[in-house]
């Protein structure tokens, strides 16, 4: 038996004559595991030469030759076939096991023909539907008659953010991204937010008379300012350069302004800025016939989100800094009725009105009194932002987002209702398009339904804040449904610049599909055409406007107008169904159509095609603009105010960092050209390339919490491009409030964000280096 046992050790330790080497690939961690296997030989070695049969030969008595040569006796011969068979019988088990293993993969391929061609999948190299055949699902999807019924669906009278009628609202929309079987979540948040005195009011006295208006503006300072009335027309920044060069003292005056033109928060800023003690706004009847005594609602913060977590996310379990947003306004503001208004202008004195202004009111003078008292108070409310996500089959982790508000100061059909349908029936349409027509989106679909919207887009900046730091490294666009049917003989469109491609041909498409309504004739053909005539800029009030200079997103916003006015209605309790059907001649379901289809174009075809469709170079442009402006305005500065300005700061730099962005944006346009677009691994590294532009213009030089809307082109703030054309000005003028220091900080700040952005968009650090040779 020992001798047994030494045998079946040689066979299985002993150094073997020959082997063989195969791979079994595993995926653990992506390596190639090798597994060596040793085949021993079945022959003996040979005695003589190699001492193998020596060892044996340590009996002294001789043993005939056969034996002797073998080593083996009648006992030793037992013992080696009872090895020899133990030795078959494990080699056949392990056969049998070995041959097992192999059996088990092809079981099921059985049954499958040798012949049958392999399953169609998606490679990243083209989609498995055609780009016409998907605009073509997706028009049949959308119809009037199917948004009836969501319309009425979520009408409400009153929808107030944090309401329990808001909450329904929420509830609603969550359940039908649920029924299209979308994956949803919701985001809970805790604001800060100012409303209308729960007990007692807000009032002004003016020659006697008392007024109690029941509309308000949201974040007004409060308290009580006496003083006297100036109209300073419309609040812009020209009507009080205007009185300014009259040499009217704004300092401590009431001032009456129209609605209208810019934004509330923009009124009571500018007003701020001359040291006005109070703003009155009121409807002026040539601008909103809506009414003599019909209450304005709206808000006055100089920013977006909750004022009381600049910059932070407002969830319940934030520690939140003692601080305010530098937007807060520090003086008192109040909406009045139209009748009240012209009540007012009627009675002042003073000089007369510019000729610019029209009309033959007077300005005010000291005599005109007036006492206004605002006691609105600031309270916390619980909001609920919903989401449904269609997820994309290559690169799920990118997405688009769409996105409209829920909430309203009253019934709010055009600014909230219409908008919230049209993303309700478009999750619907394009859900169905996945699950049962075989439309495969590469990228995601992310539908949101803002609450606070009225308040100055609260909800969606605050999901901003919360989400930043993965947000602009993932989500590559937004559009925004606000407000998107207020008339229908205009249509305007506010978005970055990456995006115009993308509105031109979404504007085509939709101009194709609906030949019958008059309005699209104004697009013309030819990107000037368009733009001249439907193209505006993106304002702060815009609920698409944190998204891109505060998040560095890429967005769009646009709306059906009564013409070249506005939608009267809108931050008032008379913006109802039956209104709104009046100013559109009872097309609101043909509109949200033609809304929906714009709407999907843009985002069917941005989740669709290899690389986003942006078009970098209108960036380029807008950067050789500024930077001829400044270049006009430094040379101005030099000549008139030559000893304000260093001699040694030049433009050689600044035009430097432009020559640099418009050759990395053409030479990533040749990438694209030239790239494998099958490639999955290429397409994602040159659309995080196109991804970042937007992100790397939001100046990291400045506070989010001081300055929250960094973009340096398309933001607010001392730190914009345009804010440097604005501070040179000052510095000609020899204005007190310029500074040349800060001046050459901002510019040389500037400089290097435009150079970094250009470094970022060229891609790898080598590329940037060969480029520049």
């Amino acid at each position: 038996m020992d001798q047994a046992r030494s045998t079946i050790s040689k066979i299985f330790n002993g150094e073997p004559h020959s082997y063989t080497r195969f791979n079994l690939t595993q995926n653990m961690e992506g390596d190639n595991s090798q597994v060596e296997m040793k085949l021993s030989s079945d022959m003996d070695e040979e005695v003589g030469g190699n001492g193998v049969g020596d060892h044996l030969n340590h009996n002294s008595n001789r043993k005939p030759y056969v034996a002797q040569k073998l080593g083996r006796t009648p006992k030793n011969l037992c013992f080696m076939a009872a090895a020899t068979l133990l030795i078959f019988i494990i080699g056949y088990l392990i056969g049998f096991l070995v041959h097992r293993k192999k059996e088990v993969a092809p079981t099921c391929a059985t049954s499958v023909s040798a012949f049958q061609e392999p399953p169609v999948h998606e490679t990243g190299a083209a989609p498995l539907m055609d780009w016409d055949d998907v605009k073509k699902l997706f028009a049949d999807k959308i119809s009037p008659s199917k948004f009836e019924s969501v319309l009425s669906e979520f009408t409400s009278a009153d929808h107030r953010a944090g309401s329990p009628g808001d909450k329904a609202l929420a509830n609603k929309v969550i359940t039908k991204f649920k029924t299209y079987g979308m994956d949803t979540w919701n985001d809970e948040h805790f604001v800060k937010v100012q409303d209308p005195p729960a007990s007692g009011y807000n009032k002004f006295v003016f020659k006697g008379t008392e007024q109690r208006p029941t509309g308000f503006l949201s974040y007004s300072a409060t308290g009580k300012v006496n003083g006297t009335v100036l109209y300073a027309y419309y609040g812009q920044e020209s009507d009080f350069i205007l009185l300014r060069d009259k040499n009217i003292n704004l300092t401590g005056r009431v001032l009456l302004v129209r609605a209208g033109k810019i934004s509330f928060a923009e009124k009571v800023a500018n007003a701020a800025q001359m040291n006005a003690a109070a703003v009155l706004i009121y409807p002026d009847p040539t601008d909103y016939p809506i009414g003599d005594t019909t209450e304005l609602f709206g808000h006055v913060h100089m920013g977006s989100g909750d004022p009381y977590t600049p910059g932070f996310p407002s969830f319940n379990h934030t520690q939140y800094p003692p601080v305010k947003s530098s937007g807060l306004p520090k003086i008192l503001a109040q909406t009045i009725t139209a009748a009240m208004g012209t009540s007012i202008l009627r009675q002042l004195g003073g000089q007369n009105v510019p000729q610019t202004w029209g009309g033959i009111n007077r300005l005010g003078d000291e005599s005109d009194l007036i006492t206004l008292e605002v006691n609105n108070v600031l309270v916390e409310k619980e909001i609920h932002n919903v989401f449904g996500v269609i997820k994309g089959f290559v690169d799920a982790d990118r997405y688009v987002v769409i996105g409209a508000q829920r909430d309203a100061w009253g019934p709010g059909f055009a600014s909230s209702t219409v908008g919230t349908s049209i993303l309700v029936e478009l999750a619907r349409s394009i859900s169905d398009m996945v699950k049962n027509d075989g439309f495969k989106p590469r990228r995601s679909i992310v539908f949101a339904s803002w609450s606070a919207g009225e308040y100055g887009s609260v909800g969606a900046t605050e999901w901003l804040e919360g989400y930043l730091t993965s947000l602009n490294m993932k989500a590559f666009s937004y559009i925004n449904l606000d407000g998107v049917v207020g008339g229908r003989n205009g249509f305007k469109v506010a978005a970055s610049p990456l995006m115009h491609s993308l509105i031109e041909g979404a504007l085509k498409k939709v101009s194709t599909l609906n030949k019958a309504v008059s309005l699209f004739t104004q697009f013309g053909s030819g990107r000037d055409s368009w733009e001249s005539n439907v193209y505006e800029d993106l304002k702060m009030d815009n609920a698409a406007y944190p998204f891109l200079a505060f998040s560095g997103i890429p967005s769009v916003s646009f709306r059906f107008t009564p013409g070249n006015s506005e939608y009267p209605f809108f931050g008032t309790m008379l913006d109802t169904p039956d209104r709104l059907k009046s100013l559109t001649s009872g097309d609101v379901t043909r509109l949200a159509e033609i809304a929906s289809q714009f709407t999907g174009h843009i985002a069917l075809r941005l989740v669709h095609h290899h690389v986003l469709g942006m078009n970098l170079t209108r960036y380029n442009d807008m950067i050789r603009t500024h930077v001829f402006r400044i270049n006009k305005r430094l040379k101005d500065v030099r000549r008139m105010q030559p000893q304000l300005l260093p001699k040694d700061l030049t433009m050689q730099w600044f035009i430097s960092a432009m020559g640099t962005y418009g050759r990395a944006a053409h030479q990533l346009a040749e990438d694209v050209t030239n790239s494998n677009l099958d490639d999955i691994e290429m397409c994602r590294i040159i659309n995080d390339r196109i991804m970042a532009v937007e992100r790397n213009f939001l100046s990291p030089y400045v506070s989010p919490r001081e300055s929250p809307f960094r973009h340096i082109l398309l933001g607010s703030g001392p730190h914009t491009l345009k804010a440097l054309s604005s501070h040179l000005d000052a510095l000609k003028a020899d204005d007190p409030v310029a500074d040349a220091d800060l001046f050459c900080n901002q510019f040389a700040l500037a400089t290097w964000t435009v150079q970094s952005c250009a470094n970022s968009l060229a891609g790898d650090i080598w590329s940037l280096a060969l480029m520049e040779t």
